[in-house]
């Protein structure tokens, strides 16, 4: 069996250019700080509304940050996922919900870039900047009929879909008796679906994860369609129609850790809020101690140390692991089934990283902590409900990767 620090090793090519040799992610970068300023004002307000604003979702546009990982030919910067990652960091130390909803629509153009090339100019040929959201999970039924598919289905966590104009939603293609149903992505139009107001949340309460339903039988052409085998594989069709490899990286090792990320950029905010806002103010109360600043409590201190040591490895596992899928895909490799199992290790871990270390801030906050416009108790929902995505969670993920390393059949997707 390979052992597990080969596993990570980098191919011996030279690495991707550097974000810090880009000024195009240097500008979008400045863009995206400016912005954190003003979702973070209105974090309150967005997970009130339970959605990313229409007037915030247009200044991340104009700011061009949803063109980051668009293919060239529409339009797009065709930076790298790490790029992305980036930039929703730095919107999500703001607001995790815009942040959330920022990265995976984003992403969502990552993933448009592996669809047949018909589907992506039926998407942006003559818009360019239409976003798209996604609900990954394969409830959906299509049945083959001449020219593509008859489709119908319910899903749920629609993540930013009222500000879409396109969603691509998973099924299931019935096979022939005997042989199991095949999972695949479809794309479809604002028009030929209905949002339903289901979003009524402890945690990413902005995100506006509602449920998608289309009860009456849609036909999908069989060129808006990609296969999931296809885009795990890095044998996505898209591929083939862009200069970059980026649209060769697998699905799973490219998407979670845009799922994870969230939870790095809030615990950031938090502990930013906590020195500013927190840690200086005196105790109240009769006990032993009051008075004093919370800064001067060994327990505080231990709390701000863990949740800053967290916030770096978990960047820097994200980091390695985007990296190392980039690498290995622009050197003409595919990753192994070890590689990608790593991966999703590095992508859970991360989160529970930041679960443990907001819990433990969260632990030292005191009374302030409970009002609900303090942004360290919202980072403390946010995070833990983050933590219980399929696709991040520790407990479902690391039993994938033990199995592996125990010699037994891995079960889970990767």
């Amino acid at each position: 069996m390979t052992s597990p620090s080969s596993v990570l090793e980098r191919p011996a090519t030279p690495p991707s250019a550097s974000l810090a040799d880009s000024g195009q992610f240097a500008r979008l970068f400045n863009a995206a700080v400016e912005l954190r300023a003003v979702v973070g004002q209105r974090a309150r307000q967005t997970e009130q509304d339970r959605r990313v604003s229409v007037e915030v979702t247009q200044l991340l546009k104009e700011a061009g940050l949803y063109r980051v990982v668009q293919p060239r030919r529409f339009g797009g910067y065709e930076l790298s996922l790490e790029a992305l990652r980036r930039l929703s960091f730095e919107i999500g130390r703001g607001c995790t919900s815009t942040g959330w909803c920022y990265g995976l629509s984003a992403a969502a153009s990552w993933v448009l870039g592996m669809f047949p090339e018909e589907a992506q100019h039926d998407v942006w040929g003559n818009a360019p900047d239409a976003l798209l959201a996604s609900c990954i999970a394969p409830t959906g039924k299509a049945v083959p009929v001449d020219g593509g598919y008859r489709f119908k289905g319910r899903w749920s966590f629609g993540s930013n879909s009222d500000n879409a104009q396109w969603l691509a939603l998973g099924a299931m293609v019935e096979q022939p008796e005997g042989v199991p149903p095949r999972p695949i992505f479809l794309l479809v139009p604002q028009g030929d679906y209905r949002i339903v107001d289901t979003w009524h949340t402890v945690g990413l309460a902005g995100t506006g994860s509602k449920d998608i339903a289309i009860e009456t039988e849609v036909f999908v052409p069989a060129h808006r369609t990609v296969s999931f085998h296809d885009v795990l594989e890095q044998e996505a069709p898209g591929a083939d129609f862009h200069d970059s490899a980026l649209y060769r990286v697998p699905f799973l090792s490219g998407f979670p850790p845009l799922l994870a990320n969230p939870a790095v950029a809030a615990l950031r905010g938090a502990i930013d809020e906590f020195v500013a806002s927190i840690a200086a103010r005196a105790t109240r109360g009769a006990f032993a101690g009051g008075g004093a600043s919370l800064a001067q409590f060994g327990h505080v201190q231990s709390a701000v140390t863990q949740a800053e040591a967290a916030v770096d490895a978990a960047q820097l596992i994200l980091q390695r692991d985007l990296q190392l899928a980039t690498d290995l895909v622009d050197a003409g490799m595919k990753l192994s089934v070890e590689q990608r199992i790593t991966l999703r290790r590095g992508h859970a871990y991360s989160v529970r990283l930041c679960v443990e270390a907001i819990n433990a801030l969260y632990d030292v906050v005191g009374g302030t902590g409970i009002q609900l416009d303090n942004g360290i108790q919202r980072a403390w929902r946010d995070i833990n409900a983050l933590a219980h995505h399929i696709s991040v969670n520790w407990q479902a993920v690391s039993t994938m990767y033990g199995q592996m390393r125990l010699g037994l059949p891995p079960r889970g997707q990767y």
